[in-house]
């Protein structure tokens, strides 16, 4: 007999999303190590080249001079890295932002050796001895210009419109305006009911600090908000599966303290429209001229999910402002009101729904409870009280409980069933 595990296949390990941060980190690191060996090597090089060919022999070039200039190439060159490491806020974007800081460093380089040469032919002259230190000089300035637009450049692409009018580094958005979603939008997860419908047609970006923020709700010790990570995680996953919708997760993390700040900082960067369904984001959004689409805006423009007279099953976690309610929560966050649950905290009760209104906050759905004694009147009157004997509903219970009659009734004159009804004066007259 053949064993099952045998042919079982392999499990393939979960990569979360703080492996992913942290491999591109290391990858990062590397890259920018490599650029920084290659430069104070290349440094070193070239002027340690540069004074051995002005040389008339190889007996000139001397043990002092190769330790000085390699001394002060790695100095100059040391200077500069450390310059860089102080301003860590640098990284590669595109080629054109490298092969344009190339440029400028260059031609900044011909300007100021043109006027080293002006200034040196102005002071007697340029002489043999003279003429290798002003190579070097001249050869270790192109290098530490050229770095230093390189890293310029990349670092100020966005704001270089103020400098250059006819050029602007920032992403250029073609056609649809792409969607930033934030976290509450995630957490509503009715953007993946939208985006399975097929009426979503615009690229839809994920930060990667909103997936932190999701997974911090996650590990959280809070069991609604540990709810909500998880269910704002597996709404990504499933819209990364959409093939309706195309979902890019976007590694730019702007400056800004909170994830609110970065998502304005980005969104106002790159030409970006936000989803949320955040009040607050919102506000602040517009005060900074940034597009925001609101969830809660199309809902309210929409027949509301929840009808009056549907039933549902929610789980009461807390007392409401009456002694007679208490509140729940759907998945999506919206706050349940139900009426006559303040004794049932705590429990999975099945509710009837009776109202929702939904406004820019969210939505606030009332209903009452539609189990055993507590199901009330269908038109949301009052629920009759049991333990009140003048209450409508006692006395009806007294009347229906009260036992049969099993002979006739009696009769009015004491006359037979067909006098029943009949004026007594005219029985009199009759007799």
């Amino acid at each position: 007999m053949e064993r099952d595990d045998a042919i079982s296949p392999p499990v393939s390990p979960i990569v979360t999303p703080s492996d992913l941060d942290s491999s591109r980190l290391r990858s990062q690191r590397l890259l920018l190590l490599v650029v920084r060996l290659l430069f104070l090597v290349l440094l070193v090089s070239i002027s340690m080249l540069t004074i051995a060919g002005r040389q008339s022999g190889p007996l000139e070039f001397r043990l002092q001079t190769f330790l000085g200039v390699l001394l002060a190439s790695a100095a100059v060159g040391t200077i500069v890295i450390v310059l860089d490491v102080m301003t860590p806020n640098k990284r590669l974007s595109s080629v054109v932002g490298v092969y344009l800081g190339i440029c400028f460093g260059l031609l900044a380089a011909v300007a100021v050796s043109f006027l080293i040469d002006v200034v040196a032919n102005a002071m007697g002259g340029i002489e043999s001895t003279t003429s290798i230190y002003l190579g070097v000089s001249k050869a270790t300035l192109a290098l530490v210009f050229c770095y230093l637009s390189v890293s310029v450049v990349l670092t100020t692409k966005d704001d270089f419109r103020v400098v250059l009018p006819y050029v602007e580094f920032a992403r250029q958005v073609r056609g649809i305006r792409p969607l930033l979603v934030d976290t509450s939008s995630l957490v509503d997860g009715r953007i993946e009911d939208v985006g399975r419908a097929g009426f979503i047609d615009a690229p839809i970006l994920i930060a990667e600090f909103v997936l932190e923020e999701l997974q911090r709700l996650s590990d959280s010790n809070d069991r609604q908000k540990r709810l909500r990570g998880r269910r704002g995680l597996d709404v990504v996953t499933n819209m990364q599966q959409n093939p309706f919708l195309d979902v890019a997760i976007d590694g730019t993390r702007p400056p800004g303290v909170g994830v609110d700040a970065m998502l304005v900082e980005m969104a106002r960067g790159q030409d970006l429209r936000i989803l949320t369904s955040d009040l607050n984001l919102r506000k602040v959004a517009e005060i900074n001229g940034v597009t925001v689409l609101n969830i809660n805006d199309i809902a309210r423009s929409l027949r509301p999910a929840s009808l009056p007279g549907e039933s549902m099953e929610i789980e009461l976690v807390k007392a409401g402002e009456e002694p007679s309610q208490a509140v729940g929560y759907l998945p999506d966050g919206s706050m349940v009101v139900v009426q006559d649950g303040g004794g049932r905290v705590g429990d999975i009760v099945e509710a009837v729904i009776t109202n929702s209104l939904q406004t820019a906050g969210g939505r606030m759905i009332f209903a009452k409870l539609a189990d055993g004694d507590a199901t009330g009147p269908a038109d949301g009157t009052a629920r009759p009280d049991p333990g009140n004997p003048a209450s409508s509903g006692s006395i009806g219970r007294a009347a229906t409980s009260q036992p049969k009659a099993t002979g006739r009734g009696p009769k009015e004159g004491g006359g037979n069933s067909s006098e029943r009804g009949r004026s007594p004066r005219r029985k009199s007259r009759r007799d």
